[in-house]
């Protein structure tokens, strides 16, 4: 029979060695959390829209981990009030609406808070643009994406102001956000110069539902489109004189990461 000694000797073995194999199982296990910090930058650009001005006021962004509830898990990247003409934002121009470092792991929802103050300008008139959500619960898009350690990962908003802005019965006007959540490693651009420059007006890029677009400067005739996705897509010129035709562009190829100059695009005149 063994000795009080043994089985205490015994019994501090088996101990260290169910220790040994929990701390190796927890270290392989692959549900285990993510660790590390990656960086996540929000970038917003926009597609034309009829207006003189598009104003508006974003309070605080916010992200969502997927594994948190409805009313957890919202890490705030930037929380400085700011008004963004959106009209601005078009032909490469673009806005960091936040950039901050991350915890490593799965997030799904993007939140705009929106202040007092937005409005759209028309004709030289100021209105008041009536944001539905407000600062309640702001304008959510749902995307899915991953923080890696020490990786950079940005998407691009594309705001379509003029599909996202409705004139009621009563005259008032509202905001109903029209948002394309393009990650911007596998988004590409088109650009081109239009002749003559003063009859220069709204360029789109179409890939049966997807569209893109922008109003080329009407005193260079230079225009840009972004966040298009890697494929391939027709390019419409809209004339602003109606004494020149419209002019198409097919099978224009978007490659990620990348610009694809048309060049000079020259309208006929009619």
């Amino acid at each position: 029979m063994k000795s009080i000694k043994e089985r205490i000797v015994l019994l501090v073995f088996l101990l260290s060695f169910i220790v040994g194999v929990t701390f190796v199982v927890s270290c392989t296990d692959s549900t285990s959390p993510e660790t590390g910090l990656g960086e996540f930058k929000l970038t917003m650009v926009d597609a034309p829209a009829g207006y003189d001005q598009v104003n508006i006021v974003v309070t605080r962004v916010e992200i969502h981990k997927t594994d948190a509830d409805e009313n957890s898990g919202w890490f705030v990247i930037n929380d400085i009030p700011a008004t963004y003409d959106l009209l601005t934002l078009r032909n490469g121009a673009s806005v960091v609406l936040g950039n901050a470092k991350l915890d490593a792991g799965h997030y799904s929802q993007i939140r705009l808070l929106i202040g007092n103050g937005s409005n759209v300008v028309v004709d030289g008139i100021t209105h008041t643009l009536d944001i539905p959500s407000g600062e309640q619960s702001g304008i959510k898009l749902n995307h899915a994406f991953q923080i890696q350690p020490d990786l950079l990962y940005e998407l691009i908003l594309d705001f379509d102001a003029g599909r996202s802005i409705v004139l009621t019965g009563n005259g008032q006007y509202k905001l109903k956000p029209v948002i394309r959540v393009i990650p911007m490693v596998i988004s590409g651009s088109v650009s081109g110069i239009i002749s003559p420059a003063f009859a220069a007006g709204y360029v789109y890029a179409i890939n049966g539902t997807d569209t893109a677009g922008t109003i080329a400067d009407p005193l260079t005739g230079s225009f840009r489109v972004m966040a298009l996705l890697s494929q391939t897509y027709r390019v419409e010129v809209f004339s602003s004189d109606p004494a020149y035709y419209n002019a198409t562009i097919a099978n224009v190829m978007v490659n990620a990461m990348q610009n694809t100059d048309l060049g000079s695009i020259t309208l006929s005149r009619k």
